[in-house]
Order: structure tokens, then sequence, then C-alpha cells
């Protein structure tokens, strides 16, 4: 497909990347020439300097024959004034990045569907969803939930008190849960992503992620020997948009605190939120900290717009004993690098907006579901089977699936089933099949007639 991007930021840029990867044909606009530079030296792509709102400009682009036109600037008026250029030029999709979440409210003069936009990503919102999600389970890396919140995927590093786990293979461990069923679809190692198998060795350092039932979830908690651990006492570092976001969401089942270094701005959401505290202050600050108990903490987020006082104060926080520490970064590549450190979940709401953007495009492409995670190279895949198909024809385990791709759930009529290799499926299930993108053409013929 023909894809244009307008801004080649780094959201744009990383986009680009992964659509290159799937085969498409990108062309990138940037007003900076530096920004250009890089796209045209680093991926296989067209870069356009200029201003991505100018009509001349997307013309050279080539929207008119655009599948999709992604407006990424950090900008949201050059993205929307460039959406609606691109659908009047003909572009088919069109998806913009708008930090500003008013637009997408229901009393909103401006509309962005006005403007030809067919998707709009709120970057903030994005990540502000995925961190309610993880203190809501402080004892995880990472949450996501299927199926209206019947599934689970829970991510868990292994330490050393995981001994029921660590030094054994995935059939051993599945093994020994006789009282209930979980599945293994993804291991984290080196910053290196397995879709492990049934022989596959955990060790020490391992996040592993889980997919169960969701009424299971304390079970799998005692089987890895962790505590079951609920946020009471939250403490947000920055009243950026995520900030004020997040205590806004979570103010009234939780004891929130939000620490702002800028005197004025902390007078101005304390003036505007009534069920938090509010305290200005410096959230590096090692006599603050501890005068406000911060082993107490149950859930430590730093969320300011710098990530270098992000990561000091979330290393801070670990260092004192806060059972979760969540830190938000904005530069994608060093991403796999403070994971290495295991100080706890790790945000990026650029990675949020890049994964909502090809889960979006996959789907479209696909015709089913598509799913992608941000911390590991596995998508989800939902895939039903045609008559006749391989699939229905023996078990899972006498089938040549693709060794980085892993049947997790199957879905009969409503009943959730985890698969094992003696499942068979029929033409009126439906499969989540978690794969590496590489190899969800060979899924697919499994499940075609």
């Amino acid at each position: 497909m023909n894809i244009v991007l307008i801004g080649a930021g780094e959201v744009g840029f990383h986009v680009a990347k992964a659509l290159i990867e799937d085969g498409h044909d990108i062309t990138a606009v940037d007003i900076d020439p530096v920004k250009c530079r890089r796209i045209a030296e680093n991926l296989d792509a067209i870069s356009v300097e200029g201003n991505g709102a100018s009509p001349k400009i997307l013309h050279e682009a080539g929207v008119e024959s655009a599948d999709y036109v992604l407006c990424l600037t950090r900008v949201d008026e050059v993205n929307l004034i460039a959406a609606q250029q691109a659908h009047v030029l003909g572009a088919k999709q069109i998806v913009a990045r708008l930090r500003n979440q008013q637009y997408s409210h229901r009393d909103s003069i401006i509309k962005p569907e006005k403007f030809g936009v067919d998707l709009v990503i709120h970057p903030e919102r994005e990540a502000c969803l995925e961190i309610s999600r993880l203190v809501r389970h402080p004892y995880a890396t990472q949450v996501m939930d299927f199926e209206g919140g019947r599934l689970q995927m829970l991510g868990f590093q292994l330490g050393k008190n995981c001994s029921q786990i660590v030094g054994k293979s995935v059939r051993e461990i599945c093994e020994k849960s006789d009282d209930f069923k979980f599945g293994v679809i993804a291991v984290l190692r080196n910053t290196k992503t397995t879709v492990p198998w049934a022989d596959f060795i955990f060790e020490t350092g391992d996040i592993a992620y889980f997919i169960l039932r969701t009424e299971n979830v304390q079970r799998l908690m005692a089987m890895l020997g962790k505590a079951t651990k609920y946020s009471k006492r939250i403490m947000i570092i920055g009243g950026s948009k995520i900030g004020r976001s997040l205590a806004e969401e979570l103010q009234d089942e939780m004891n929130v605190r939000l620490v702002e270094n800028n005197r004025d701005k902390a007078e101005h959401i304390a003036n505007h939120m009534d069920n938090i505290m509010v305290i200005n202050a410096d959230g590096t600050d090692m006599e603050f900290l501890k005068s406000e108990n911060i082993q107490e903490i149950d859930s430590f987020i730093t969320v300011t717009a710098n990530e270098q006082t992000n990561i000091l104060s979330g290393l801070l926080a670990h260092h004192f004993g806060v059972n979760q520490s969540v830190i938000h970064v904005s530069t994608t590549e060093i991403l796999p690098i403070i994971q290495e450190l295991g100080i706890g979940p790790i945000i990026s709401k650029n990675m949020s907006t890049v994964n909502t953007i090809l889960r979006k495009i996959r789907s479209d492409i696909s015709d089913t579901s598509v799913f992608t995670f941000d911390e590991i190279d596995v998508d989800v895949i939902e895939l039903q089977p045609e008559p006749g198909s391989r699939v229905t024809q023996m078990e899972l385990s006498e089938l040549s699936f693709p060794k980085e791709s892993i049947v997790g759930v199957i879905n009969h009529h409503g009943h959730l089933s985890i698969a094992r290799g003696s499942s068979r499926l029929t033409v009126e299930d439906t499969a989540l099949v978690f794969a590496k993108n590489k190899v969800f053409n060979a899924v697919r013929k499994l499940f075609r007639a």
C-alpha cells in the first residue's frame, strides 16, 4: 500500500520503519531537513521537505493516490489542515494525532471528522489508560484485557523467588497447574522476544507474558510466588497532560498526590482538582521524598516533560522500596535499556501512538482484529477457521505452526478456554493467535480452506 506520513519526528520515524518492514511504500513529509535526512538515510522511503499543510507539498508527496495519510506532527492545527487537504485531494483513509483532547468532546465546535479524519489518536490519553491499568495491577509489568475483560494478559519479571518457574520448561509448569489453565505467549529476555513452545526453559530476569481467565489471576500470582498487592497510595511526579489526566482517572478510588515543580502550575492544578493533594516540589529531591514517606507509596509514577527527570526520580523511588515505579520516556530507542534495569514498567506515549496506528492499518488489511504491544515484538490476531481448513482436521500439536506463533485462547460460542497441544478447532470457534508479524501470512493459511 501507498502510505504518506506528515511529520517525521519520533512517532513518524518508527511508524515508517514498521510499515516498511510490512512491505508498504512510504513517503514522509517534514519541514525539518534533519528529520527528512534521517528518513532518507536510514529507511527505504521517500522524504519530501516542506510544510505538511501546503497543498503543493501534499501533491508532491502523492496524497491523491495514498491509501493512508498519517498526520503526525506535534502541532494539532497543522495535522487538521493537512488532513483536510489530503481528504480533498482524494486520500482513502486519514489518521491524525491530536494532543488536545477537547477536539473529541461531544460538544466540541471543531470536530476532526469535519476535516476528513477517520481515526483520532490522543497520545497522552493512550498513555494515561495504559498507566491506570498498571496501577490497578501493581504486580505486573504489562496488563491487557481481552474478551471484554474476561481474559487478561499479564507480564511478570521472574525473580529469585519464582522457584516454581525458573529453570523449568513451559510444559512442566503447565502440567503442575491442574486446578487452572494459563498460556505463556511471549518471553522477553535481554531485549529479545521469544514465542515459547513446550520445551522453552525459563531463566531469572525473564519477563514472561501469561494469558488466562481473569478470575484465575490470584492463582497465577501464588504460583509465581508474588504477593497480590493493590494500589491505594499514589504519587504522580509531573503536572503534565498525562499527570493531570491520570490524577482525574484515579482520584475517586485511590489517595493521589501530584507533585509539580513549577509553583504557578501547581497552584493552577490545585485550584481545578478537589480530590487530590497537589505539592509544589522537585520529584528528584531525596529529602522531599523521604519527608513524604516514599517507602509507603504503592505506585510512584513519573510523567514530567523531562525524561531524564522521570528516570532519575523512578530510580530513587525504586531505591527507597516503592512497590511499583512507572516511568514515562519519550525517546523510544532507550526503552529496552531502561527495561533492562528492572525498575518497573516503562511507558511511552510515542510508542502507544505507533502501536495504535499499526493496529489500525494491520486490522484493516487483514479484515481481522490485530493488536500490537508496546514492549514485545508479538501481535495478536483473531482468526476463525474456514470449513475444510487444516486447523479443523487435527490437534494443534500435529499442525505445522510457524515457530514464532502460538494459539493462546479458543472462544467457542462465548466459552473461553486456554489452548493446549491437544486442542482442536472447529469452524464455530474463534482463536486468539499470538505471533510475530512476519509469520502472520503462514498462520492465516492454516485457517483457510
